[in-house]
């Protein structure tokens, strides 16, 4: 069936994840480091990692940044740690869900089953560009002319989401709702701080052109300069 990575360093946990998993036909290779992990991950045709945090040699964040140039693979981040800020940084920097300690297996079965099937199903993003300004899904860059910015994920993906409507005016419920398929809650604050290094990292590129724009109480959208 799948081919899975299973990260953690308790054994029983590991234990427990393996069994089940393979129980219902998955083939399950386990890690105990985020060393062990990292040589798996880029040696190994995987359709998942499911990615403890806190690991005793580097947090499953860091393994997470480290690898996310070199691999789309689908990552599913597991944590005692349930805060919001804790949540929104394992999805910024790239990984594709969060699911918090204690849980279901079942829930866990249906949540890698839904990364897997949603990443190979989906088309391969295209590039979009717009005069000078390009935009590379598939590194989460941004270039106008000579110049050229890296993006997170999570900043990629409103950037993306934005550009691929002009001039279209978008509620942060709605790049909630769109963009992440969660409801806003307490995340509005979190959304005002990336679109703030969205529109750095583009002015870095760009200072004559401001594509980020705000309209006061209605929300934000893309605007191509005149040359687009």
């Amino acid at each position: 069936m799948y081919k899975i990575l299973m990260v953690d360093d308790d054994p029983m946990i590991l234990n427990d994840n393996k069994t089940y998993f393979c129980a219902i036909g998955y083939e399950v290779i386990c890690a105990d480091s985020a060393q062990a992990a990292e040589k798996i991950i880029l040696s190994n045709a995987l359709d998942c990692v499911v990615l403890d945090v806190d690991l005793p040699d580097m947090s499953g964040f860091e393994l997470c940044e480290k690898i996310r140039s070199k691999t789309g693979l689908p990552i599913v981040f597991l944590s005692g740690c349930t805060e919001e800020e804790n949540r929104i940084r394992g999805l910024s920097i790239g990984g594709d869900d969060y699911v918090c300690k204690p849980y279901s297996l079942k829930e866990l079965e249906l949540r890698i089953q839904a990364r897997i099937r949603s990443g190979r199903a989906a088309e391969p993003p295209k590039t979009l560009t717009y005069g000078s300004l390009s935009i590379y899904p598939a590194s989460c860059s941004v270039s106008y002319e000579a110049r050229s910015a890296d993006f997170s994920s999570y900043e990629f993906d409103v950037l993306y989401f934005l550009a691929k409507h002009p001039n279209e005016i978008y509620t942060p419920e709605q790049i909630y709702d769109s963009v992440w398929k969660a409801p806003i809650n307490k995340g509005q604050k979190s959304l005002q701080v990336i679109m703030g290094r969205i529109r750095k990292k583009l002015y870095d590129i760009c200072p004559d052109h401001d594509y980020i724009q705000t309209k006061r109480y209605k929300g934000y959208l893309f605007v191509p300069d005149r040359e687009a």
